[in-house]
């Protein structure tokens, strides 16, 4: 008779484990372990991993639901075509109405009424009433509904939301409630254990964990996110990214995602940072800001080569506006910002996030990078304006003066500036593209470019432009600061031989 293979399994998994058995006797003196000693090893491995039970015991009750709701118009149905009982269905489930883009009520009228407009998470600040959670989970709200993990239900009052940072202080009417305790951010390690807890899909108190996955990931000019790979959904926006000592370092924001739903990358917010926005939306509802006038860009490896910069660090000031702090301490377009404050700039996002958290009217310093040589210049720290757009406006086109310059190695065609260009541009001095080719078209220069330097020498005019060429080592790719309109780069050229 054939034996079933699930027998000749049990079989070979039976002789295995006699096998490992008698090699274990063997290595013990011939006595053989009690199965509690290998239930006892067992356990121990087990211990090894994360148990997360004791931390949703001491935060969980700190974890609050938010549901926001927005007043509208309820004869939207007329408006839409759409039937009234299929309108009730999306009312009596909480649904907004599909790809229907609502419709605000008018004041004092009284065909208004209350609809839910989303559902996120958030979590007590402080005992007296203080709760965090993201600026666009209340964005928006005509009411603020906090959700406590006992039932309790709170209309909340916003105390003021920062869309910079995403981060938003809602105030309920409660006293004695446990707040969060706030980890230290500086302290948290790539591969950590973290955890969640939120209401993905409105589903309140849900948990999940992963690991910190990197940090100081850049995706904004003000936040340096934390990247984890713990489970965020839809409506765990504003909940806390909390580590095994059952302290919150981060406020779960953004996810990655193709799809709408969790693909294993998820972004928070740094506590520290937050608390820094918090402190001041609870002060005066508002947020301010430092800045100093510049539009600024990275600078690339090879760039740095050419202007004698060593490493790929710093920030490239691509323009400077006009009357600005860092126009009236005498910053120019291409130079390089290498410190704030005696602070290293280790990469183009560093300097607004310090110049942004330096308190405006506070005289400070930087450290700029300007043909090949280090200065330090001052200025008076100004406020960020709530609404701030700067405008590009273009070069004018007017004739050159008399007098060009054609460099075939370069393969450009120059001209000389007038005076009009120099005054809109604010420059001192440069020569204008009138034609670029070969070397030049390939580096990327076109007609009405203008040149500032040239291998790390200021150019004002042709001749000057002529006698740093003389100077330049043509071996090599030359670096040329190029402005285009009211932007400034500096661009590699690699001469033709």
């Amino acid at each position: 008779m054939r034996t079933p293979a699930w027998m000749l399994l049990k079989s070979q998994v039976s002789a295995t484990a006699l096998a490992s058995a008698m090699v274990v006797a063997a290595l013990t003196g011939g006595a053989m372990l009690p199965v509690t000693a290998a239930h006892a090893q067992s356990a121990a491995a087990a211990r090894g991993l994360p148990d997360f039970t004791d931390l949703v015991d001491q935060v969980g009750p700190s974890v609050v639901n938010i549901r926001t709701l927005e007043k509208v118009s309820n004869n939207a149905g007329d408006a839409l075509g759409m039937d009234e009982d299929m309108l009730e269905f999306f009312r009596r489930f909480g649904l907004p109405v599909p790809n229907v883009p609502r419709q605000r009520a008018p004041k004092g009228g009284q065909s208004e009424e209350e609809q839910p407009r989303g559902v996120g998470s958030g979590f007590i600040l402080t005992a007296d009433g203080y709760v965090m959670t993201n600026a666009h989970v209340v964005d928006g709200a005509d009411e603020v509904i906090v959700t406590l993990t006992d039932k309790r239900e709170f209309k909340a009052k916003i105390v003021g939301a920062d869309k910079r940072t995403d981060v938003a202080v809602v105030k309920i009417d409660a006293k004695n409630l446990p707040a969060v305790k706030i980890g230290d951010v500086s302290k948290l390690r790539v591969g950590e254990w973290v955890m969640a807890i939120g209401s993905p899909f409105g589903l309140e108190n849900s948990v999940t964990a992963g690991i910190v996955s990197a940090k100081q990931r850049d995706t904004g000019d003000y936040l340096p996110f934390i990247q984890t790979d713990v489970a965020i959904n839809p409506g765990n926006s504003g909940g806390p990214l909390i580590n095994m000592r059952g302290e919150v370092v981060g406020i779960n924001s953004q996810i990655y995602s193709r799809s709408g739903g969790f693909m294993g990358i998820s972004f928070a917010i740094p506590v520290d940072e937050a608390i820094r926005v918090s402190d001041q939306l609870r002060a005066s509802g508002k947020v301010t800001r430092g800045r100093i006038g510049v539009q600024i860009g990275p600078v690339t490896k090879e760039v740095a080569e050419s202007i004698g910069l060593g490493k790929a660090e710093g920030a490239l000031v691509s323009a400077v506006e006009p009357d600005s702090p860092a126009a009236k301490a005498g910053v120019e377009a291409g130079d390089v910002i290498t410190k704030f404050e005696g602070k290293n700039i280790e990469k183009v996002s560093d300097l607004p996030r310090m110049v942004g958290n330096t308190k405006p009217g506070t005289k400070s310093t930087i450290t700029v990078l300007r043909r090949g040589k280090l200065k330090e210049l001052s200025m008076v720290i100004a406020e960020v304006p709530s609404d701030e757009a700067v405008k590009t406006k273009g070069a004018e086109s007017s004739k050159p003066s008399q007098g060009a310059l054609e460099n075939k190695s370069l393969g450009l065609k120059l001209g000389e500036l007038t005076a009009a260009q120099k005054k809109e541009l604010a420059v001192k001095g440069g020569v204008r593209v009138m034609a670029a080719v070969d070397a030049a078209a390939r580096a990327g220069l076109r007609e009405g470019d203008v040149i500032l330097q040239l291998a790390n020498v200021e150019v004002t005019d042709l001749k000057s432009f002529e006698a740093a060429w003389a100077k330049a080592d043509k071996s090599k790719p030359v670096n040329v600061l190029v402005r285009r309109g009211d932007w400034a780069q500096y661009v590699l050229i690699r001469p033709s031989k």
